[in-house]
């Protein structure tokens, strides 16, 4: 066979064009805000580098991916499962810290968040339960039994160490039972006792946590490992909610409406939220161009979390919606996709990896524009990193996959027609 560009670059084509418009916006962005590791790193090029080389393996995959047929997708949900469970009780066990997370394990010398891979695992399993328990009126009466037996011990493993990615992978799974049909009167109960979970949590929170006077970020990471060494023998309490004063503070940060004049504002202890908001405040209509940012020497993870402020501040508002629009067409895309499927689990699958992308990357920006408490999510396809970037180049090969598949069936049944 011939290879040509067709042949590499097959499937959705909006897709593919999207998926490069992220990428390109991902090297110039991560290249201009990656400042600080370039100076801890003595290395002018080595951060993008080292971006650009993961975004390659990632569309190194998302190309073998998308060339893999989606009846192998089932037949790896049951190991997926395995693996994503043996890997976050690892996590939760000997896991790896940092910035105060213990998210991370390395296998044969390969450090990746165990997280990542079970948020497309839950999906996965999720999709194929409801293409499974279809019926002409919707869902047989035990989908949701099923479906809360696949997903809770795996949200329940993760929302320990991240409890941010726990609730959207919720919300993902919420959203897929409403487009699989599942009964109203069971969501509705589904969403009732999330709040009273998320209630609980919060109560938890905040009676555990301790976040009334900690002045800035380094006496905090003082103060935990000081807090460590006197408490040797941590109770099972505490270590569930090890990460209870992080959350208590973020929390009580967001809920605060006291407002503070900007002279008053102290960049010490919120240096985060305070450069976020200098930065897209500064930004006007147009930004002030690529790689002109200022706020991104000052931005604690200006190159991750943060990242859609430095967009702003250096492609002004108008770049910050069309990043926001990429998102929003790639979801509206994926559901064309899946309303061209003839059978239900490739449907199901498509519009749970779209939903699961674009509702990271809106909490993500509104993190950065401070609409939402501050939490460890990047900004999919955008943000600089490892397992996340690769992994979210695959959930896009498995959406390419489908929209292949999918136009295959279209095109014979069209044939068809014109025969009859």
């Amino acid at each position: 066979m011939k290879i040509s560009i067709g042949n590499i670059f097959k499937g959705d084509k909006v897709i593919w064009m999207i998926f490069f418009f992220l990428c390109i916006i991902s090297i110039l962005e991560v290249f201009s805000s990656s400042s600080s590791l370039t100076y801890d790193k003595a290395s002018y090029w080595g951060p993008v580098f080292k971006h650009t080389v993961i975004l390659l393996v990632g569309i190194f995959l998302m190309v073998i991916v998308q060339n893999i047929d989606c009846k192998y997708f089932k037949i790896a949900t049951p190991f997926l499962l395995i693996f994503s469970v043996l890997t976050l009780i690892w996590v939760l066990a000997a896991g790896q810290s940092t910035n105060g997370a213990q998210r991370w394990v390395s296998l044969f010398g390969i450090q990746f968040q165990p997280s990542e891979i079970a948020k497309g695992t839950i999906v996965l399993a999720v999709a194929q339960i409801l293409s499974a328990m279809q019926t002409e009126d919707g869902t047989e009466e035990n989908t949701f039994r099923h479906i809360m037996m696949t997903s809770c011990p795996l949200l329940l493993l993760i929302v320990f160490e991240n409890l941010s990615t726990a609730m959207l992978i919720g919300m993902v799974v919420v959203g897929m039972m409403f487009f699989g049909q599942v009964s109203l009167k069971t969501l509705g109960k589904l969403l009732g006792g999330f709040a009273l979970f998320v209630v609980i949590m919060l109560a938890l929170v905040l009676l555990v946590g301790r976040a009334e006077e900690k002045p800035n970020d380094r006496q905090n990471l003082t103060e935990q490992v000081e807090g460590a060494e006197r408490n040797a023998s941590p109770s099972l309490i505490e270590k569930i909610f090890h990460r209870a004063d992080t959350w208590k503070g973020r929390i009580l940060k967001f809920v605060n409406s006291e407002e503070v004049t900007p002279d008053k504002f102290n960049l010490d202890e919120d240096s985060q939220i305070g450069h976020a908001n200098i930065a897209i405040a500064s930004s006007e209509i147009v930004g002030k161009g690529p790689g002109n940012s200022e706020e991104r020497d000052m931005l604690p993870q200006a190159f991750s979390d943060f990242i859609y402020a430095i967009i702003i501040e250096e492609l002004g508002l108008a770049g910050g919606i069309v990043v926001m629009l990429l998102y929003i067409f790639l979801l509206f895309r994926a559901g064309r996709i899946a309303d061209r499927c003839v059978n239900a689990f490739p449907a199901f699958l498509v519009m749970g990896l779209a939903l699961l992308l674009v509702s990271q990357a809106m909490f993500n920006m509104l993190v950065a524009v401070g609409l939402a408490p501050v939490t460890g999510q990047p900004l999919p396809l955008i943000s600089k990193g490892g397992t996340s970037t690769i992994i979210n180049c695959i959930y896009i090969g498995v959406i390419l996959s489908v929209s292949i598949s999918a136009k295959k069936r279209n095109t014979l049944e069209n044939l068809g027609v014109e025969k009859l």
